[in-house]
């Protein structure tokens, strides 16, 4: 039984007609479409009801203790935050850029159910799409996706969408971080405590130490002092001098930084701050205290020591610590910072399975039987043609595909076996087709997610990552051709 309420729909002021750009014709008429399939297929609906409740007893006890109205607020904002979070991500922009955009454009406000008639116009601040983009954690998101698959046949297209052709491959989702150097940690560990000492002494809280801003400036000397050892003879031992005199520094700043921590968690009530807003600031500490050890190690290794250090016990950022060394063998990309993402697409584009690694992801090989579970549970289909690059193949997998019925259109890593296969014709049709699937990982990281991707944290990426699938998939569905209605002649 459902749990939403009925609600009225308001006037609506007639859209200006707008001549002369084609560019927005096409994406009002991409809106229009996307609009429909949300409320045909019921992905809408099944967005608000997970939003009103998560299926426990406490949520459903809580929502049948609330007034009507707080339901109605409550469908009302999940409405607006499925469709702002699809408009954004179609467009690319940062919260802020899109609710300028979504202030000034007549069009993004009907298209996120915030537009009214006449009269003053309420849009979604940064902040409150900030909020809007973790609105439901991805196990949910991945269930209003699920409802999308299950109602494509009764979207009108033209033709019936190919569920039965699977292709898959692996590419690497880049975290917004510096190319990893040992001794930029250091120079960004001092620069966030120092940051993190002038807010504290912002709000009247002070112990006894040198002005922060000498401190600052003083690593940035022996950065750029850093930077210019290479172009001198002795160029080891000035490296390693100035090093010494950067750990030293971050030894001072260290000190500093314990001792503010402990006045800011102390006197917190002789801020302006809450307690919220202080912990805040204490997070931003002890997470770079925590690591600076073990940053200040690894530099001494490297570049005093000359040893190497194992990849697992690298820290290649002190922001992002998930991110993970990923050796891709390619051109212009031999070795890539950030997370393992697996994407998998019908023939027609679709998106139908993804997975991102917070760890080190597996090989290739070991990740098709696990995906094809996925999507046999996403879809309610069988698979009947699987086609991927040569890093998919493996004896297991052969033997795999041949128990499932599966024909295996995947590239062999064996030549002698790839000729044989390639004087099949299904093989040939298959493999074409799966090379195609590089350029939807290309249009998928650099249009929908953005390159790099901006949001903070392992779990965040994934949300992102959920909503990123949900819109490319809306906006491949969009551009397919509908069925076109014929009536009689009276």
């Amino acid at each position: 039984m459902s749990n939403l309420l009925p609600f009225q729909t308001q006037f609506r002021t007639p859209l200006a007609i707008v001549k002369g750009n084609v560019d927005h014709t096409k994406f009002e008429c991409q809106l229009k479409r996307i609009d429909e399939i949300l409320r045909k297929s019921g992905v809408e609906e099944e967005f608000m009801e997970r939003s009103l409740s998560d299926g426990s007893e406490e949520s459903k006890k809580r929502l049948k203790e609330a007034s009507e109205s707080t339901r109605l607020n409550a469908q009302k904002h999940s409405r607006q935050a499925l469709r702002c979070n699809i408009a954004r991500t179609l467009m690319g922009e940062s919260v802020r850029n899109f609710s300028i955009l979504l202030a000034g454009m007549p069009l993004l406000q009907r298209f996120c159910e915030m537009d009214a008639w006449g009269g003053e116009v309420r849009v979604a601040s940064k902040s409150t799409l900030d909020r809007y983009a973790r609105w439901l954690p991805k196990e949910e998101m991945r269930e209003v996706l699920s409802k999308l698959f299950q109602a494509v046949d009764g979207l009108g297209l033209e033709k019936r969408l190919d569920m039965d052709t699977y292709f898959l491959d692996t590419t690497c989702v880049k975290s917004n971080i510096h190319i990893p150097v040992d001794w930029v940690l250091l120079r960004d560990a001092v620069r966030t405590l120092m940051k993190a000492i002038i807010l504290i002494r912002n709000q009247g809280l002070k112990h006894r130490m040198g002005e922060p801003k000498e401190f600052l400036k003083q690593i940035n000397r022996f950065s750029i002092e850093m930077t210019h050892t290479r172009r001198r003879k002795n160029a080891k031992e000035e490296k390693k001098r100035v090093l010494r005199c950067m750990k030293d520094l971050v030894r001072i700043v260290k000190g500093h930084a314990i001792r503010y921590r402990d006045l800011l968690d102390k006197s917190w009530e002789e801020t302006e701050w809450t307690r919220s807003e202080a912990n805040q600031v204490l997070k931003r500490i002890d997470s770079v205290l925590e690591q600076l050890p073990q940053a200040v190690k690894q530099a001494h290794e490297r570049i005093i020591g000359e040893r190497q250090v194992s990849n697992k016990d690298k820290i290649l950022s002190l922001y992002e610590r998930e991110t993970n060394v990923i050796v891709r063998g390619k051109a212009g990309a031999e070795v890539e910072f950030g997370n393992t993402l697996l994407l998998g697409e019908t023939k027609q584009g679709l998106i139908v399975d993804w997975k991102l690694w917070k760890e080190s992801a597996p090989a290739d090989s070991k990740m098709l039987k696990e995906s094809l579970q996925r999507v046999k549970k996403l879809l309610g289909v069988e698979i009947k043609n699987v086609g991927g690059d040569r890093g998919f193949d493996s004896e297991k997998n052969r033997v795999h595909l041949k128990e499932k019925s599966i024909y295996n259109g995947i590239c062999p890593r064996d030549p002698k076996q790839l000729k044989q296969q390639m004087k099949k014709s299904q093989f040939v049709k298959i493999q074409k087709r799966r090379s195609q699937t590089e350029g939807r990982i290309g249009i998928f990281k650099n249009n929908f997610l953005g390159r790099p991707l901006r949001a903070k944290g392992f779990n965040h990426r994934e949300l992102v990552i959920e909503w990123a699938v949900l819109a490319h998939n809306l906006w491949v569905l969009a551009r397919l051709p509908q069925a076109q209605t014929q009536t009689k002649a009276a």
